[in-house]
Formats: C-alpha cells, sequence, structure tokens
C-alpha cells in the first residue's frame, strides 16, 4: 500500500539540500518522473518543460529525479546535469539529487511508488528512464505513466487537470 504521507519522506535537492517533496513543492500536484540526460527518451524534458510552463500557476511542478541506473544513461555529476538540464532543455522546475529507483538501494520514496500500477495494472520495478508517476495535493498517487507515455499525452494532462 501506497503511503499516504509521500510528501514526508525525505529527499535531497540536486544541489544537496536536505527537504521533503511537501518541503520542495508546498500544496502543489507534482508530477516525479526520474531522468537522465543520455537517454533515447532524453528530448521529454521538453515536454515537462511545457507541462511546467502550462500548470505551473495553477498549483503544478515537475520534479526531476535523476538515475543512472539504467545503461548508466545519467553518469554526470550534479553539476553537470544541472547545466545540460538548464542550458539543453530550459529546466526550471526542481532536480532531486540521482538516487536509485530499484534493487538493494532503492530510494524509499520509490520503494512506495513502485506499489502503484499502471495503467494496464501492473505495478513493480521502474522500467526506464522518464517513468512518471503523478503525486496529487493530499500526498497519494493518482497515477502512473510508463516511460514511453509522453507527457503531453492526453492520459498525462488529464490527470493533471484532475488534480488542480
Amino acid at each position: 500500500m501506497v503511503s499516504a504521507n509521500i510528501r514526508d519522506i525525505a529527499v535531497q535537492t540536486l544541489s544537496g539540500a536536505d527537504t521533503t517533496l511537501g518541503e520542495l513543492a508546498g500544496d502543489r500536484a507534482v508530477l516525479l518522473v526520474n531522468v537522465a540526460s543520455k537517454c533515447g527518451l532524453t528530448p521529454q524534458y521538453t515536454g515537462l518543460v511545457e507541462l511546467q510552463k502550462t500548470y505551473g500557476e495553477r498549483g503544478f511542478t515537475v520534479v526531476g529525479v535523476p538515475c543512472n541506473q539504467f545503461m548508466g544513461q545519467e553518469p554526470g555529476t550534479a553539476e553537470e546535469i544541472q547545466e545540460f538540464c538548464s542550458v539543453t532543455y530550459g529546466v526550471d522546475f526542481p532536480l532531486l539529487a540521482k538516487v536509485d529507483v530499484n534493487g538493494d538501494d532503492r530510494h524509499p520514496l520509490y520503494t512506495s511508488l513502485v506499489e502503484t500500477p499502471a495503467a494496464d495494472g501492473s505495478a513493480g520495478d521502474i522500467q526506464w528512464n522518464f517513468e512518471k508517476f503523478l503525486i496529487g495535493r493530499d500526498g497519494t498517487v493518482a497515477g502512473r505513466f510508463r516511460p514511453t507515455v509522453t507527457p503531453d499525452a492526453s492520459e498525462i494532462v488529464t490527470a493533471i487537470e484532475a488534480q488542480l
């Protein structure tokens, strides 16, 4: 069962500050995405930036979570990741410190998230970079979207709008 207090799980920002999703995002709906700079899906950053621009003022934020577990596609340091994201894609949403999303060292945030099934009913490990979780203002997981579901897909947009 996914914790109703997911917003209270300790995380670290890309710059190294200790926080929680609740402190980082306030009472906003959050699209949490495990990201990577050297992946075939990396251009999804463009869509994530657009979601932030479109819904940011309405109580929504994207939060990126760098992860290097999938073929080493996020090898950079925190500074390199930040520079790549801001210079290449204009990322202005929060980025967390690099974490493991699967395996023995899975971050506690993902221990809760992987219990949530995707649209096909399957739960479990993160499949690849750019898997997305929509977390409602109340801290419940409102949706899980597999990596190939693009940020502008109607099911993501509809789910975000339902949380605003």
